[in-house]
Order: C-alpha cells, then sequence, then structure tokens
C-alpha cells in the first residue's frame, strides 16, 4: 500500500552536512508515522528519529538528538532528514519506515513499511 524511495545518501567529511529525503507514495501520507532507522555492517537496525503524521511531534535517538532535525511536508508526500555534525559513527545505511496509527519512538517499534535504503559514508 506505501512505497518509499529514499535519496540524499554520499560521502560527506567529519563534520559535515548531508539531507536524506523519503518520498512516499499514497493518499493518506499524514495517516503514517514515519522516521528513520540506520543499519552498519554486523549491527543490528537501529531507531534515528521519528514523526507523527501530523508533524506535531518529532522523536530521536540519544546519538542524534541536536544534530539531526526529522521534518515532513504531508502536501509532497515527503519526510526528511537534516544530519549536522556528523560524524564517522554515523556511517551506515539509512531506511525510511512508516507505521500506521502509532509514532515509531525507538527501535522496538513496528514498521509497517521500509525503504531500501541509501548509504551514508563519514570519512575524512
Amino acid at each position: 500500500q506505501v512505497q518509499l524511495v529514499e535519496s540524499g545518501g554520499g560521502l560527506v567529511q567529519p563534520g559535515g552536512s548531508l539531507r536524506l529525503s523519503c518520498a512516499a507514495s499514497g493518499r493518506t501520507f499524514s495517516s503514517y508515522s514515519m522516521g528513520w532507522f540506520r543499519q552498519a555492517p554486523g549491527t543490528e537496525r537501529e531507531f534515528v528519529a521519528g514523526i507523527s503524521g501530523s508533524g506535531s511531534r518529532t522523536y530521536y535517538a540519544d546519538s542524534v538528538k541536536g544534530r539531526f532535525t526529522i521534518s515532513r511536508d504531508n502536501a509532497k508526500n515527503t519526510v526528511d532528514l537534516q544530519m549536522n555534525s556528523l560524524k564517522p559513527e554515523d556511517m551506515a545505511a539509512y531506511y525510511c519506515a512508516a507505521r500506521r496509527g502509532w509514532d515509531i519512538t525507538s527501535s522496538s517499534v513496528r514498521v509497517d513499511y521500509w525503504g531500501q535504503g541509501t548509504q551514508v559514508t563519514v570519512s575524512s
């Protein structure tokens, strides 16, 4: 019912910035809570940021709080992740996620739909 396509990944130096975008299909985008997860090799997929359907509530992992900002534009069916002050520890594949009815707030929350991912490389 929902297709998610990420874009914006790439190579950036430590301390740099990158903006990821996720484009969603569907006529009821505002009915879905959205989020971003990331996964580095040999690790579990971890929660990065979440946003409610209306955009009024946001959630962040402690590791990115103050550096990353999640936002959405329901008129365009998009959700973005602005990443500032990037660290080597942020290097991972980043995945857009959608869930009907409940906010995505942590790694333990059920996700209904996943994007294919976009690679973020942080290197000097």
